[in-house]
């Protein structure tokens, strides 16, 4: 990858911005909070807006436009800043990692709450956790206090728990033994049942053997897993590698294939099919990349922005000769950077065949997967794959928010849609790494804070 310019907060517009902020603490005039002359990206893939005004009032947008009417309003001054929707993430897992370790002892409110806290500095308004939540996260009412904006960070939403294959995908040892392993297809009506009992979103599903170390799930359970679950207006995302297993995933009725098509680039056959299904497709590009690129020092490795996303003693983890030469020496090591190129590829071929693309990352399923910064590595990567830097912000939003079927809320920035933003310092549709120029994210309306690199504001 080349090197790339760091980006750092001016202090001017740190001072300056706290201080509008303040104002609109004070703010009890009930007329609303106008930004100012600030550069739109509203997450439809349109060219940003220049000298735009944006008037927010309560946890909405009120209006749009040039040189708006200040008067009784708090004014917050953002000439040269750029405003673009907060991201949406459909492929997260949360609670399980906690320092160098990813184990179901982990899953606490604290952990949980301090994740999506950390995903919330890094301007992600709302995650989909995908197959890996325990009873706890809906019995508490976190989920529900969490989608009512009541709690820290992003919203969470869930897939529940996920269909694995016994002794095998997903691995125990990552804190997912709360997943439905079926000995056979006869068993999964009963367990969709008590699935559907907590609402997910989604129904996810593991169809991978992890490199050759795992039985693959067996073709008959995952046709009954989609059978029934469509049978319950659920949709069906999977984990998949293989060409071969997407083929079959499609032609039984997938409704999301959750990660990058990784060992063969796709063929116009199932481009087709995939179209006309209206089949979802998630590249998780930052997982393929993390799998081989601690090996050497990426150019990000010492950017607080992304240190600042790292749960303690991973830096240390990862940065370590052992760990490195560990790596490089690896079997996978050549295979993995292989299946990332693939993943590169299929990734434009699909977004120019016009399948809807939605940002996911994986991340927070094992410590290499940074929570946060892997977001926005994504929109780094889809660039790298060939898209736009406004491409790489719509999939990010309005399609990420289309796919959760939240997008009469969320996912783009327009009159009557919920205020959920980040200001930047700079412009991102010229240089993507932009994204990562955070001054202040923006949830419902107010500020919940003021970017990674100041966590504790």
């Amino acid at each position: 990858m080349k090197n790339n310019i760091r980006y750092i907060i001016p202090v001017i517009t740190a001072i300056s911005l706290t201080i509008a902020c303040t104002q609109q603490k004070k703010d009890n005039t009930g007329h609303g909070i106008l930004f100012r002359d600030v550069t739109l990206i509203d997450g439809k893939g349109g060219q940003p807006e220049e000298h735009t005004d944006i008037l927010v009032q309560g946890d909405s947008i009120a209006e749009i436009g040039h040189q708006l009417d200040s008067t009784n309003r708090t004014v917050i001054h953002l000439e040269g800043k750029t405003i673009m929707p907060a991201l949406i993430s459909t492929h997260v897992h949360i609670g399980t990692l906690k320092g160098t370790t990813t184990k179901a002892e982990n899953y606490t409110r604290e952990n949980i709450l301090s994740q999506t806290k950390k995903y919330g500095d890094y301007g992600v308004g709302n995650i989909l956790i995908m197959g890996t939540d325990r009873p706890m996260l809906s019995e508490s009412g976190l989920l529900d206090s969490s989608r009512k904006g009541l709690l820290p960070g992003a919203r969470m939403y869930s897939a529940g728990y996920g269909f694995g294959v016994k002794n095998a995908a997903p691995p125990i040892a990552f804190g997912m033994d709360n997943v439905f392993r079926p000995d056979n297809a006869s068993q999964v009506p009963a367990e969709m049942d008590s699935l559907l009992k907590i609402k997910p979103e989604m129904v996810k599903m593991w169809l991978d053997d992890f490199g050759g170390k795992f039985k693959k799930m067996d073709p008959a359970i995952y046709k009954a897993i989609i059978e029934e679950a469509h049978q319950r207006k659920l949709r069906v995302a999977s984990h998949a590698y293989y060409l071969s297993d997407a083929r079959k995933l499609v032609a039984y009725g997938v409704d999301v294939i959750g990660h990058s098509i990784r060992d063969s680039v796709i063929d116009d056959v199932l481009l087709k099919e995939m179209k006309a299904k209206n089949v979802v497709y998630i590249p998780t590009l930052s997982l393929d990349e993390f799998a081989y690129i601690y090996a050497r020092k990426p150019e990000w490795i010492n950017d607080p922005f992304f240190k600042n996303s790292l749960e303690p003693g991973v830096y240390e983890m990862i940065t370590s000769p052992k760990y490195q030469d560990e790596l490089k020496n690896s079997p996978a090591y050549a295979k993995n950077i292989r299946a990332f190129d693939i993943a590169l590829k299929n990734l434009k071929k699909l977004f120019d065949a016009g399948i809807l693309i939605s940002m996911g990352t994986d991340s927070g399923a094992m410590p290499l997967r940074a929570q946060g910064f892997s977001e926005h590595l994504e929109l780094e990567l889809m660039v790298q794959a060939g898209l736009t830097p406004l491409e790489a912000i719509r999939v990010a939003t309005q399609n990420s928010a289309a796919v959760l079927k939240i997008d009469k809320k969320f996912g783009t920035l327009e009159k009557g849609k919920t205020a959920d933003f980040i200001i930047l310092n700079a412009n991102p549709a010229k240089d993507i790494k932009n994204t990562r120029s955070i001054i202040s994210v923006y949830k419902d309306g107010k500020e919940i804070s003021k970017g990674p690199l100041n966590r504790d504001n």
